[in-house]
């Protein structure tokens, strides 16, 4: 490491720093540049031809692109996690191009900590499965507009004790009102309910076309010989997880996931927390739902009667 050059970058969407860190050098020598990958390339490129180079940057909201075209032109580069990154207590001072020099000081001391690189299906996947849970979170936005403005009206429904059940949906529907502006609002409300759930079905159904491809396959039908885990909840573990074998044990599993105890002891005092969610919200949430799922007795199957001892076959059942 001390005979190679080190490049750090803060990128962004429309400039980047590079802070060169020469060998023998201690400070990095500071260059503004284009966040166009062409440009990038030919930076690296150049310094290469002068020995070896690794590159890296912070995690952030430009993603993995820029460390797969660099490894593309077999540059090497690695993606930092920004939480696991050192920092002065005090420092107030923040610009592009200071983080880009402290990131390629700390890179050559070895103090940085690389995140995984998923795949490009594995991304797609994610991307997929987080967009299913941002339309579900409008569903419930739009649910809860919808019936918190009959509840301002006086409209409750007490047919049945849950709602948003096909009872429930045909009451909805049969509403009428003596203002017109009052039936536009509850059409209105009741059409943004019907659409989030159509668009919601209608990624499931693309989410389902994923489960046979790989490297998801192989994980979702391990996964799915647990219970309480159906295909959806196996595929959202595996593509935010990607390859367990990455993990030596399973707290750190389930430190990568956040799902880590709580404890404040202090000399003969020993107080122990609860499990919280820390990072990772989307893989913690279903880990989480499933396991408070599968805390109830699973039901017992209708014992089949026998005609000398060979079960009797219910052809409705095996139909």
């Amino acid at each position: 490491m001390q005979s190679t050059t080190i490049i750090a970058f803060d990128h962004h969407a429309a400039t980047t720093v590079a802070a060169v860190l020469l060998p023998g050098h201690r400070t990095p020598v500071l260059h503004s540049l284009s966040s166009d990958f062409p440009t990038i390339q030919r930076f690296v490129g150049r310094l290469q031809r002068q020995g070896a180079v690794t590159c890296c940057y912070e995690a952030g909201p430009c993603g993995f692109e820029l460390q797969r075209a660099l490894t593309a032109r077999r540059m090497p580069c690695e993606v930092i996690a920004p939480a696991l990154i050192p920092r002065r207590a005090g420092d107030r001072i923040k610009t592009d191009r200071r983080d880009a020099g402290q990131l390629a000081v700390l890179h050559r001391a070895g103090a940085l900590t690389a995140v995984h690189i998923p795949s490009e299906q594995e991304e797609a996947a994610r991307d997929l499965l987080r967009c299913r849970e941002d339309i579900r979170a409008d569903l419930l936005r739009a649910r809860h507009r919808l019936s918190k403005f009959l509840l301002r009206h006086g409209r409750r429904f007490t047919a049945t004790k849950k709602a948003w059940s096909k009872r429930h949906d045909a009451w909805l529907r049969v509403q009428t009102w003596p203002l017109p502006a009052l039936d536009q609002t509850h059409r209105a409300y009741l059409r943004a309910v019907d659409e989030a759930g159509a668009r919601l079905a209608a990624v499931e159904e693309d989410l389902r076309a994923l489960l046979t491809l790989e490297p998801l396959r192989a994980r979702v039908v391990r996964l799915r010989c647990f219970r309480g885990i159906d295909d959806l909840t196996a595929l959202t573990i595996a593509a935010e997880l990607g390859d367990p074998r990455r993990f030596g044990s399973a707290p750190r599993l389930m430190a990568y996931v956040g799902l880590v105890p709580s404890e404040h002891s202090s000399g003969t005092k020993r107080l122990q927390g609860g499990i919280g969610r820390l990072s990772k919200g989307e893989s913690s949430r279903v880990l989480c739902d499933r396991r408070l799922r599968s805390r109830t007795r699973a039901p017992r199957a209708r014992q089949l009667p026998t005609n000398h001892g060979h079960a009797v076959v219910n052809p409705r059942i095996s139909e």
